[in-house]
């Protein structure tokens, strides 16, 4: 065989080998690309994604979109080639799998944990914007989760409203362990409080729970080696729950929008409220997309994958971003063409900026690359 056809067939085999190699492979790396955006102001699937009953809403033009990150799933395992590929590509990123899934997580444990998140968001959404319209919103002390196999199982249930702990009113979730730690282990300790679908019944009339019911629990002695979120002391009780904190709002407040996971929409949705509950457009008849977690408080927080999410709002038509502001140096540093970065710290920045952009007057929004 002439050397040149040797030389050539060798290098056809080697080709050969390191594409198969490329697609054999596999390696310990997943993608997040740009997820679709979704107009809170506008409809899903067919239905609006704001649904607000019992109080008079304004119609909304313009957008107000929040924006997502798809990203591979746990049990899926890139290749070497789709890896180049994603490191090459502008609109994608690859991260380590672990930065997605830690400790070993599975796909359905994530699952979980991001409708988790984007329902707490949800609830928090609604608080920071009926604040920001100064529209009164109770608050009360909820069973969060029962640990299994502990005193409280299967008499207290989680979304129970805790009204008093031995005839003292609580207040807050903290309230709740320090009157259980009061008790040794072995005694008991008297709950009253409104069974979950009473409560929701209630809050789905638009007003407080009414009267309860008391019940009786043997304290347990807290595990040497775990906490239960109930802090004491040498040999403390427990009755093995988790208090926190529920919402009654005056009036009933839906957001339907299926598929989406995570805390990052609770700004968008909290202006999308705002919007549908005020007399004008909110937008101007503009094109807003932005991202951020939210509190009850109305403090906006940073959230992941911000980049990917520039470019999903870009190629969504958007000509505005609200950015949380510690994600302001990160999307400054490789921001779309034709998208401004609008900074925002709060809910309150946000509706001032948006009165900014609905009227025109831009020169003076506060912008991540200026500080």
């Amino acid at each position: 065989m002439p050397r040149r056809t040797a030389t050539m067939l060798a290098s056809a085999l080697v080709l050969i080998a390191l594409l198969c190699a490329g697609v054999l492979i596999k390696v310990p790396y997943s993608e997040m690309s740009p997820g679709p955006t979704v107009n809170t102001l506008g409809d899903a699937r067919g239905e609006p994604v704001l649904q607000i009953s019992g109080r008079k809403t304004y119609p909304a033009s313009g957008h107000l979109n929040m924006t997502t990150v798809r990203v591979t799933g746990a049990d899926y395992r890139m290749n070497i080639a789709e890896a180049v590929y994603g490191w090459l590509a502008h609109d994608s990123v690859v991260v380590p799998h672990d930065t997605l899934y830690p400790d070993g997580k599975t796909e359905e444990q994530s699952t979980q944990e991001n409708a988790e998140e984007f329902s707490q968001s949800q609830e928090s959404a609604k608080v920071a914007a009926l604040k920001e319209l100064d529209i009164p919103v109770a608050t009360q002390v909820v069973v969060s989760t029962v640990v299994k196999d502990s005193p409280s199982e299967d008499k207290l249930h989680a979304g129970d409203v805790i009204k008093a702990v031995d005839g003292t009113v609580v207040k807050e979730p903290g309230d709740v362990a320090k009157l259980v730690t009061k008790h040794q282990p072995g005694e008991d300790v008297t709950f009253t409080i409104v069974p979950a679908k009473t409560a929701a019944a209630a809050e789905k009339a638009g007003r407080a729970p009414e009267g309860g019911e008391k019940i009786t629990i043997t304290t347990a002695k807290a595990p040497a080696a775990e906490g239960d979120g109930e802090e004491g002391g040498k040999d403390r009780a427990i009755v093995g729950i988790r208090a926190g904190t529920d919402h009654t709002f005056p009036f009933e407040i839906d957001i339907k929008l299926a598929d989406v996971g995570g805390p990052s929409a609770g700004l968008m949705f909290s202006l999308g409220i705002i919007d549908k509950l005020t007399p004008g457009d909110l937008t101007g008849g503009k094109f807003v997309a932005g991202t951020g977690t939210i509190d009850d408080a109305g403090k906006v927080g940073p959230i992941g994958g911000i980049n990917m999410k520039l470019v999903g709002a870009r190629d969504a038509g958007a000509r505005y971003f609200l950015t949380p502001d510690d994600n302001c140096a990160s999307a400054a540093a490789d921001t779309p063409d034709g998208l401004t970065l609008v900074r925002v710290k709060t809910i309150e920045d946000a509706a001032k900026s948006m009165e900014q952009i609905r009227t025109g007057k831009t020169a003076g929004l506060p912008s991540c690359s200026t500080g």
